[in-house]
């Protein structure tokens, strides 16, 4: 007998769009792929039943309130609300959706935020003493107003027993594909993904940024450049002095510009540059680990050890075996 999932995804005034969407498209495609294994019941909650005006402007119409949601559910998925200010954005938290998942939360197996909707979870209570993650621009205020939580604002998306969260906007659709593939198996989430045409096991431990977007746009045109150069000569010469002639600067001055334009030594952007490289090497293909350092510029497989442990904390060998892409 195939088991029904009953999936419930909050709905309020100015959720984001594809963090209900995103979700129920893929929960609706593994029923497609599933060849009758996957039955994935999904149901639209809100504080009234009816109307509701996401973000984006676009209404979707709820299929209960949250009164309504009476029998237990197999899993919750709680998106997020934002408030734009001259400061920057600021997740909403209203006490009506707080106190509802508060109620249902003892009667679900298994309960998830994307987006800023993590900041609901800790409201209610759910994450305290929990590591937790969300979307990058709120993660400071996830973290100072809730401080028995663990925030690590890197990570697509995070397991902590039955609460998982998950980081902005489009790693939703991560999120989802991981709760379909540990229901029924690695393949039919690659089935989902195909459908999709996204990218399978863009992993929880993996970060939010590329190393470019993890910096800030300088405020030198030529450093821009240079930094897209270097992303594009993996494999070349780029010291700091090679960098500096490049730029038509003394070593010393260009030391002290690049740092006081990305926060950080060349050396070190460099080295990132080439291990985010080696990270998407060692995820989709089998080039033995010496192929790896020479394409992205490590020179041997000691020098890519040595910047794993720096950067991540772990050797390759062990990146690929949780991140390989296997079809």
């Amino acid at each position: 007998m195939t088991l029904i999932h009953r999936v419930v995804i909050a709905a309020f005034p100015d959720v984001d769009l594809l963090d209900v969407a995103g979700p129920a498209e893929v929960f609706a495609l593994a029923n497609r792929e599933g060849g009758g294994r996957a039955r994935y019941d999904v149901r639209l909650a809100s504080p009234t039943r009816g109307e509701v005006r996401t973000s984006a402007g676009v209404r979707v119409v709820t299929d209960l309130g949250f009164d309504e949601v009476e029998h237990t559910i197999d899993t919750l998925i709680v998106p997020g609300a934002v408030d734009s200010l001259p400061h920057g954005p600021v997740a909403r938290v209203e006490p009506e959706i707080v106190m509802w998942i508060r109620t249902v939360a003892p009667r679900t197996r298994r309960i998830a935020s994307v987006c800023v909707g993590a900041h609901l979870l800790a409201a209610a209570g759910l994450l305290d003493g929990k590591t937790a993650t969300t979307h990058w621009s709120t993660a400071d205020q996830l973290a100072a107003e809730h401080p028995h939580v663990v925030v690590d604002p890197d990570p697509i998306f995070i397991r902590a027993g039955r609460i998982w969260t998950g980081a902005g906007i489009s790693a939703c659709l991560d999120l989802a594909l991981a709760l379909v593939a540990e229901d029924h198996g690695e393949e039919l989430a690659l089935q989902v993904a195909r459908q999709l045409v996204v990218y399978l096991k863009r992993q929880g431990g993996q970060s939010q940024f590329s190393v470019p977007l993890s910096r800030p746009a300088a405020t030198r045109r030529d450093i821009d450049e240079l930094r897209l150069f270097v992303t594009e000569h993996l494999d070349g010469d780029l010291s700091t002095s090679a960098l500096a002639a490049r730029m038509c600067l003394s070593e010393r001055h260009f030391t002290r510009v690049f740092r006081q334009e990305t926060g950080t030594s060349a050396v070190v952007y460099v080295e990132a540059c080439r291990v985010e490289a080696a990270r998407r090497l060692l995820e989709t293909t089998d080039q033995p680990l010496e192929r790896v350092a020479a394409t992205v510029g490590l020179g041997s497989v000691e020098t890519l050890h040595r910047a794993f442990r720096r950067q991540l904390a772990t050797t390759p060998g062990d990146y690929r075996n949780w991140f390989r892409i296997t079809t």
